[in-house]
C-alpha cells in the first residue's frame, strides 16, 4: 500500500504548470446584509478602480505577486477594505456584504484566501469546510473543532455547545430556521447534515450571548448564508463515501440567479470497518435548490427548497467486545437474529421577500413549511455470552473466550411511525437612521404532530425472564420463581396527535458610537414567546407565555493593540417542542414549561502580527444558571426527556482559540476549552449532567509543500476528556455516574491540485475543461484510537451484577476524494 501510494504522489508532482498573464481579477457581487445587490459601489486601489452595476455584479483586474489594498464604498454604508495579493492569471471571487448596521464594530480584513470578520461572532471559511477531513465531512465537522463544542460520534452531525445538547441549537439558511427529523436514535442514522457545503456563501456561529433577533434555544447559533451565483458553473465531488455536484448560474439580465445540489452518501465503508458483522446499508440523499429573482432595486423574491430521503437496511450477524483490565479481560459474544428497517423522508421549502422601502427601511416576509415521514421498524433477536478471555500469550487460545459466566438472550422490537408538518409565516424589519437602528419581528408556527410510539425489550438470562425493577415485587430471580405473567423488561406503547400553535416576536435596538477615541457597540432587545398545546389525545393546557431580555456591548479602546472587549447575556428561554414534551413513556405532558437560562459571556479578541502574517486570540468565559430544567437521558444521540421541569443546573467555563496563518496563504488554528457542568435533580444533590465534556483540545491545520504548493495538506484534530457514560432502563442516574474513555481522533487528508484558477495546463490540455481539479487521499481516525460513545449494560444473572460494554466507534479507515469545479 505504501509503494502505491508513493507512486501514486510522484506521478501526481510530475504535472507542469504554464502560466504567462501579469494581471489578477478579482470579481464578485457587491451585497447589502439583507443580500440585495448594491448599484454603484466603488471598488478601487491606488488612482484605479470600478463601479459595481444595477445588479452588484463588479470585476477589477490588479497587479500580481503583490499587497494590493482595495476600498469599497458607497455613500449609505460603511466602507470596506481589505488586502489581496494574488499569483498570476488567478481569479479570486469575493462577494463581500457590506454593512449598513451598527453591529459591525471594526473593519473586515481579506488577506489571500482568509476572510477575517472582527465581531462577536466566529466566521468560518466555506472553502476551508469543503477541504476539512471528516468521516461526515460539513459544517458540522468542522464546528466540533472549535471551543465549547462537543461531539463524541464522527458517525453524527449532532453537536452539543457549552453543556447544551443536541436539542438547543439553532441553525438558520438565509435566515430561515431549519428542522431535524425526531425520531434519529443513533450516529448510524444521523445521515446528511441539512446543510450543503457546495452551496455555502458565508457561515457565521455563536456559541452564546447571541442577540434577540436570534430564536428561543439556550445553546447557539448557526447563521448559513447561501450563494446567489454571479456566473455559470459547476462542481462535483467524489470518493468512496459518496459524491455531491452542484450547478449554479445567472440570467443575461442578472435578474434571476439559481443555485442546485444533490448528494449521495453510503456509510457502509465507515460500518464495515467495526468489529460487528452485519449487513448494513445507510443510504442518505437530497436535492436542494435556492433561487432568487430581482423584480427590481427595491423587491427581491428567494426560494429555498430541500427534500432528503435516509434508508436504512440493517441486519446484524454477529459481535465481540473485549472490555475490563489488562490482568482480567472480559468478552461480550453477541449473535444477532432479525433485521432493522428505518426511513426518515424530508420535505421543505420556503419563499423569502425582501423590499427595500426606502434607503433606511428594510421589510421581509417569509413563509415556510417542513414535513417529515418517520418510521423505525425492527426485531432484533440477541443472544449473548458473558465470559473471560485467555490472556496467556504462549497459549494456542490466545484470546477466545474461556469460561463463559453469564448467558442471556435480548428481544427488542418497534413500530414507530412519525408525521409532521411545521408551518411558519414570519415578518421582519429594519429601520436605519445614521447611527442608530431598530430590527423587530413577529412569526406565527404551526406543529401538527401525529405519533406512533410501539417499543419493548424482552430480557432473559439463563432461562429466566427479567421482570421490571419496579416497586410492587422483589425480584429474587433467579434464586426465587416469580410466579406471575411475563411481562416485558420495558413496553412503551401511544399514540399522540398534537397541535401546537406559537406566536413570537422580537424588537432590539442597536446603537454605535465612539468615547473619546475608542469605538463602543451596545445592543438591547426582547423577545415573547406564547404556545398553546392541544390534540385528540392530549390533555388540554393553558397557554404560556416567557419573555426574554437580551443585551450585547463592545468596545474597541484606541489602543496600540488591537483588541474588543465584549460582554453579552441576558435571559433565555427554550419552550418545548414535541420532543421535550413526550416522556420515556410515550405520554405527552402538556404542561411543561419553558427551560430558562441566566446567560453571561465576556469576551476578547486581540488581533496581532507574528512572522509577519494575521493572527487572533479570542477568549470567552461564559456562565449559565438554569431553572425549570427538563432532564433527559441520552442513547447514542437518541434524547429521551422526562417531560418535567424538576431540576436545576448550571455550566460553567473558558474558551480560547488561536487561529492565524501558522503556514503564509492558509488558516489554521488551535482551539482550548474548559467546561463544568451539573443538575440537582429532585433537589437530590448536583451530579454530571450527560454532556458534562470537561476539557477539550481542537486542531485544524493546513500546510503545503514549499516546493510543490499544489500538494495540500489538511489535519483535524480533537481531544475530549470523557462525558457520563449513562445508565441501564429504569436506574437511578446518581448511581451511574462512570465516564467514558477520553476521546482521541485525529483525520488526515492530502490533496493534490491538478487545475485550478491559478495553475493552467498548456493550451489544448484535456484536463483545461475544468476550472479546477483535485485528488485527494484521506486517513480517518489516523492512530486508530477505540472510542465509545456510550455503555451497553448486561446482566449477569449468577452475581445479579450489571456490566457497562463500551459501544465502539469506527477505527481507521482510508478514503478516496476527487473534486472538479466547471
Amino acid at each position: 500500500m505504501k509503494n502505491q501510494l508513493f507512486f501514486l504522489l510522484i506521478s501526481l508532482i510530475l504535472v507542469s504548470v504554464s502560466s504567462s498573464a501579469q494581471n489578477a481579477i478579482l470579481k464578485g457581487v457587491i451585497l447589502n446584509e439583507n443580500n440585495t445587490p448594491v448599484q454603484g459601489a466603488n471598488i478601487t486601489y491606488k488612482d484605479t478602480g470600478t463601479q459595481s452595476d444595477k445588479n452588484g455584479v463588479y470585476q477589477l483586474t490588479i497587479p500580481t505577486n503583490q499587497e494590493v489594498e482595495i476600498t469599497i464604498s458607497h455613500i449609505s454604508l460603511k466602507n470596506m477594505q481589505f488586502t489581496v495579493n494574488l499569483e498570476e492569471n488567478q481569479e479570486y471571487e469575493l462577494n463581500p456584504i457590506l454593512k449598513n448596521d451598527i453591529e459591525q464594530i471594526s473593519e473586515v480584513i481579506i488577506s489571500g484566501r482568509e476572510r477575517k470578520v472582527v465581531e462577536g461572532i466566529t466566521t468560518l471559511d466555506p472553502e476551508t469546510i469543503r477541504t476539512t477531513p471528516s468521516a461526515n465531512a460539513g459544517v458540522e465537522g468542522l464546528l466540533k473543532s472549535l471551543p465549547g463544542v462537543s461531539s463524541n460520534n464522527e458517525l453524527s452531525t449532532q453537536y452539543s455547545v457549552r453543556g447544551g445538547n443536541y436539542d438547543e441549537n439553532l441553525v438558520y439558511v438565509n435566515e430561515i430556521e431549519i428542522y431535524r427529523p425526531f425520531l434519529i436514535r443513533s450516529g448510524q442514522q444521523e445521515g446528511l447534515s441539512f446543510v450543503n457545503t457546495d452551496l455555502v456563501r458565508n457561515v457565521d456561529f455563536s456559541a452564546g450571548g447571541f442577540q434577540a433577533k436570534y430564536g428561543d434555544k439556550l445553546s447557539s447559533v448557526l447563521d448559513i448564508t447561501y450563494k446567489r451565483p454571479t456566473r455559470l458553473g459547476a462542481t462535483a465531488d467524489f470518493s468512496l463515501l459518496g459524491g455531491s455536484v452542484s450547478a449554479g448560474g445567472i440570467s443575461k439580465n442578472k435578474k434571476m440567479a439559481a443555485i442546485v445540489g444533490a448528494r449521495y452518501r453510503d456509510n457502509s465503508l465507515l460500518v464495515d470497518a467495526k468489529k460487528a458483522e452485519t449487513n448494513f446499508q445507510p443510504r442518505f440523499a437530497d436535492i436542494q435548490t435556492y433561487l432568487s429573482y430581482n423584480f427590481s432595486n427595491k423587491f427581491e423574491l428567494g426560494f429555498l427548497g430541500n427534500v432528503g430521503i435516509n434508508t436504512y437496511d440493517y441486519e446484524p450477524l454477529r459481535e465481540q467486545v473485549n472490555f475490563g483490565t489488562l490482568q482480567t479481560v472480559q468478552a461480550l459474544t453477541v449473535l444477532y437474529e432479525g433485521q432493522e428497517k428505518d426511513k426518515y423522508e424530508t420535505y421543505f421549502g420556503a419563499l423569502k421577500g425582501t423590499y427595500r422601502a426606502t434607503d433606511n427601511l428594510t421589510l421581509k416576509l417569509i413563509a415556510s413549511a417542513y414535513h417529515t415521514q418517520e418510521q423505525e421498524y425492527y426485531d432484533i433477536l440477541a443472544a449473548y455470552a458473558l465470559g473471560t478471555v485467555n490472556t496467556d500469550i504462549g497459549s494456542e487460545n490466545l484470546g477466545e473466550v474461556e469460561f463463559s459466566e453469564g448467558i442471556g438472550s435480548q428481544l427488542t422490537h418497534a413500530r414507530n411511525d412519525l408525521d409532521a408538518l411545521i408551518l411558519n409565516l414570519e415578518h421582519k424589519g429594519t429601520y436605519i437612521a445614521d447611527k442608530h437602528q431598530l430590527d423587530w419581528g413577529v412569526k406565527y408556527t404551526s406543529e401538527d404532530i401525529r405519533d406512533r410510539l410501539q417499543e419493548y425489550e424482552i430480557i432473559d438470562s439463563a432461562g429466566f425472564s427479567i421482570r421490571p425493577p419496579l416497586f410492587d415485587f422483589v425480584n429474587n430471580q433467579p434464586y426465587s420463581p416469580f410466579a406471575t405473567p411475563i411481562v416485558p423488561f420495558t413496553n412503551t406503547r401511544a399514540i399522540n396527535n398534537a397541535k401546537i400553535d406559537r406566536i413570537s416576536g422580537y424588537a432590539q435596538y442597536s446603537i454605535r458610537s465612539t468615547i473619546k477615541e475608542s469605538e463602543i457597540w451596545a445592543n438591547i432587545g426582547v423577545r415573547a414567546h406564547n404556545w398553546n398545546i392541544s390534540g385528540s389525545t392530549v390533555n388540554s393546557a393553558d397557554s404560556q407565555i416567557v419573555f426574554s431580555p437580551r443585551a450585547q456591548v463592545a468596545i474597541k479602546p484606541d489602543w496600540e493593540s488591537d483588541m474588543i472587549f465584549r460582554v453579552s447575556g441576558g435571559l433565555y428561554h427554550q419552550p418545548p417542542f414535541y420532543r421535550e414534551l413526550r416522556d420515556s413513556l410515550g405520554v405527552v405532558r402538556p404542561n411543561v414549561k419553558a427551560q430558562q437560562s441566566i446567560h453571561v459571556v465576556l469576551g476578547n479578541d486581540y488581533s496581532f502580527s507574528m512572522w509577519k502574517r494575521p493572527f487572533k486570540l479570542t477568549t470567552e468565559i461564559y456562565y449559565k444558571k438554569l431553572t425549570d430544567v427538563n432532564p433527559y437521558t441520552i442513547e447514542n444521540v437518541r434524547i429521551r426527556y422526562r417531560a418535567r421541569n424538576n431540576a436545576e443546573a448550571y455550566a460553567q467555563g473558558i474558551d480560547l482559540r488561536l487561529n492565524g496563518e501558522f503556514v503564509p496563504g492558509t488558516e489554521s488554528w488551535v482551539s482550548v476549552g474548559y467546561l463544568k457542568t451539573e443538575e440537582n435533580i429532585d433537589n437530590r444533590g448536583y451530579i454530571s449532567r450527560p454532556t458534562d465534556q470537561r476539557l477539550k483540545i481542537g486542531v485544524l491545520f493546513q500546510d503545503y509543500v514549499p516546493t510543490i504548493p499544489s500538494l495540500k495538506m489538511y489535519l483535524n484534530m480533537v481531544y475530549q476528556t470523557g462525558v457520563p457514560g449513562g445508565s441501564p432502563s429504569y436506574a437511578n442516574p446518581y448511581n451511574f455516574q462512570t465516564r467514558l474513555r477520553d476521546y482521541r481522533r485525529a483525520d488526515l487528508g492530502l490533496s493534490y491540485v491538478l487545475v485550478d484558477k491559478d495553475k493552467r495546463l498548456r493550451e489544448g490540455h484535456f484536463l483545461n475543461v475544468f476550472r479546477e481539479l483535485n485528488l485527494g487521499f484521506e486517513i480517518y481516525n489516523i492512530f486508530n484510537n477505540q472510542n465509545a460513545i456510550t455503555n451497553t449494560y448486561v446482566r449477569d444473572a449468577a452475581s445479579r451484577r450489571q456490566f457497562s460494554i463500551p459501544n465502539y466507534l469506527t477505527p481507521r479507515v482510508f478514503n478516496v476524494r476527487l473534486g472538479m469545479k466547471f
